[in-house]
């Protein structure tokens, strides 16, 4: 037996099922438990983080910090 992982929105995941279960093919489903734009936004900031993207916050000098001063 081999496991094969298929990550997908809820529009699609009807006709995928639909396909499985017209080849015989037995399945487990699982919903996740964040909403995919959650996710999504999530992945997006991650990244940005790793592109660099990010703002060094002076706890001592906050507005300077942010450029409000």
């Amino acid at each position: 037996m081999e496991t094969i992982i298929i990550q997908t929105d809820p529009k699609k995941s009807k006709a995928i099922k639909q396909f499985l279960k017209a080849f015989g093919v037995r399945f487990e489903t699982e919903k996740s438990p964040y909403d995919l734009t959650f996710v999504k936004k999530i992945k997006e900031r991650t990244q940005s983080v790793e592109a660099g993207n990010t703002l060094t916050v002076d706890p001592n000098n906050l507005w300077e910090s942010l450029g409000l001063k």
